[in-house]
């Protein structure tokens, strides 16, 4: 071989090295619910932020309504490195294995907004993030949706009116543990397959913050729902530990900063767009909002209870302490 022609190998050989130098950093985001939710905006939000922020070095795709994933198949995905970043629910890592994050799921634990950013955002907040690292996965941050109602094709006002209902629920012990406590029969399924479920009837209801219950248009498919506030639904922003590991330290930090004020906005969003979401659904005509009266939330308070005692060998007893004390939890009379 010429020298020439060697040194023309050489330069073909090096040309597929600095074309991968200058491509940006590929970040795979799925989520499962629409782009016009509060963590759809957020989602958005972080994509233009941390590409702005890198000067391009980063491009975040975004892939919402469960267009590569379904609930069930995001968590495996992030493992084994085919998606980067995940915001799924925290109801998400009890099956995964970190039964702790079910604390969540506990009814009627947090009293209003702050109660909940109180865990959130402090030492608890933390320690449950620090439990997904042997997982493989690092939490960046939380996000707040609000609070959660309950939905069905009858009014659900008394405890008894739940009797027999097939509830659609999240893949969470304690939620499965609420729904017994309230004579239904809770269903895991897929958030992307609910519509359809709810409109043939495989399902007769769920719940969900109204938000994603508004953007699924679930309120055409459901006659009644109660704005019980029982739940609280909030996301982790993750990612996969040896993909976030191996960045550069500065673009690391550009995407820290990036998902920091992606969080700010994604939480001072949420109580307008569900508010919004309430009078889409209102002003629809298709569905009937009932507000309980203070007897009737007693009523559910004291049918739910019994909730938290049965969960706590699940949960830890610890972690429930933590986040009564953290959230300002008083148990109902």
């Amino acid at each position: 071989m010429t020298h020439a022609r060697r040194r023309l190998l050489a330069a073909a050989l090096a040309l597929p090295l600095a074309a991968r130098a200058q491509a940006p950093i590929v970040i795979k985001f799925s989520h499962v619910v629409a782009p016009d939710t509060p963590k759809g905006k957020a989602a958005q939000r972080f994509k233009e932020l941390a590409e702005a922020r890198t000067g391009g070095r980063v491009k975040i795709e975004l892939y919402p309504n469960s267009q590569l994933y379904k609930d069930k198949e995001e968590m495996e995905a992030l493992q084994l490195g085919s998606v980067q970043m995940l915001a799924p629910s925290l109801a998400k890592f009890g099956p995964l294995g970190v039964k702790e994050f079910e604390v969540f799921d506990l009814p009627f634990l947090f009293k209003d907004t702050a109660a909940f950013r109180a865990i959130t955002e402090g030492p608890l907040g933390a320690e449950l993030f620090r439990k997904l690292e042997p997982k493989g996965i690092k939490g960046l941050a939380y996000w707040d949706n609000g609070f959660q109602i309950m939905s069905a094709n009858r009014p659900l006002r008394q405890v008894s009116d739940f009797q027999g209902l097939k509830m659609r629920i999240q893949s969470s012990k304690v939620l499965d543990a609420q729904m017994r406590a309230l004579g239904a029969i809770p269903q895991v399924m897929a958030f992307s397959e609910l519509r359809q479920a709810l409109q043939t009837g495989l399902v007769d209801g769920t719940e969900n913050a109204p938000s994603n219950l508004y953007t699924q248009k679930i309120h055409e498919v459901q006659k009644h729902m109660t704005l019980s506030n029982h739940g609280h639904l909030a996301y982790a922003v993750i990612v996969n530990k040896k993909f976030w590991d191996g960045l550069p330290g500065d673009i690391r930090g550009a995407l820290e900063a990036a998902i920091k004020e992606a969080t700010a906005y994604a939480n001072a969003i949420a109580s307008t767009e569900n508010a919004a979401a309430l009078q889409g659904i209102q002003a629809s005509g298709r569905t009937t909002l009932h507000t309980p009266t203070p007897a009737e939330m007693n009523a559910w308070k004291k049918a739910l209870m019994p909730v938290h005692q049965e969960m706590a060998p699940r949960v830890g007893k610890a972690t429930i302490a933590a986040a009564y004390k953290a959230a300002g939890f008083v148990a109902p009379d």
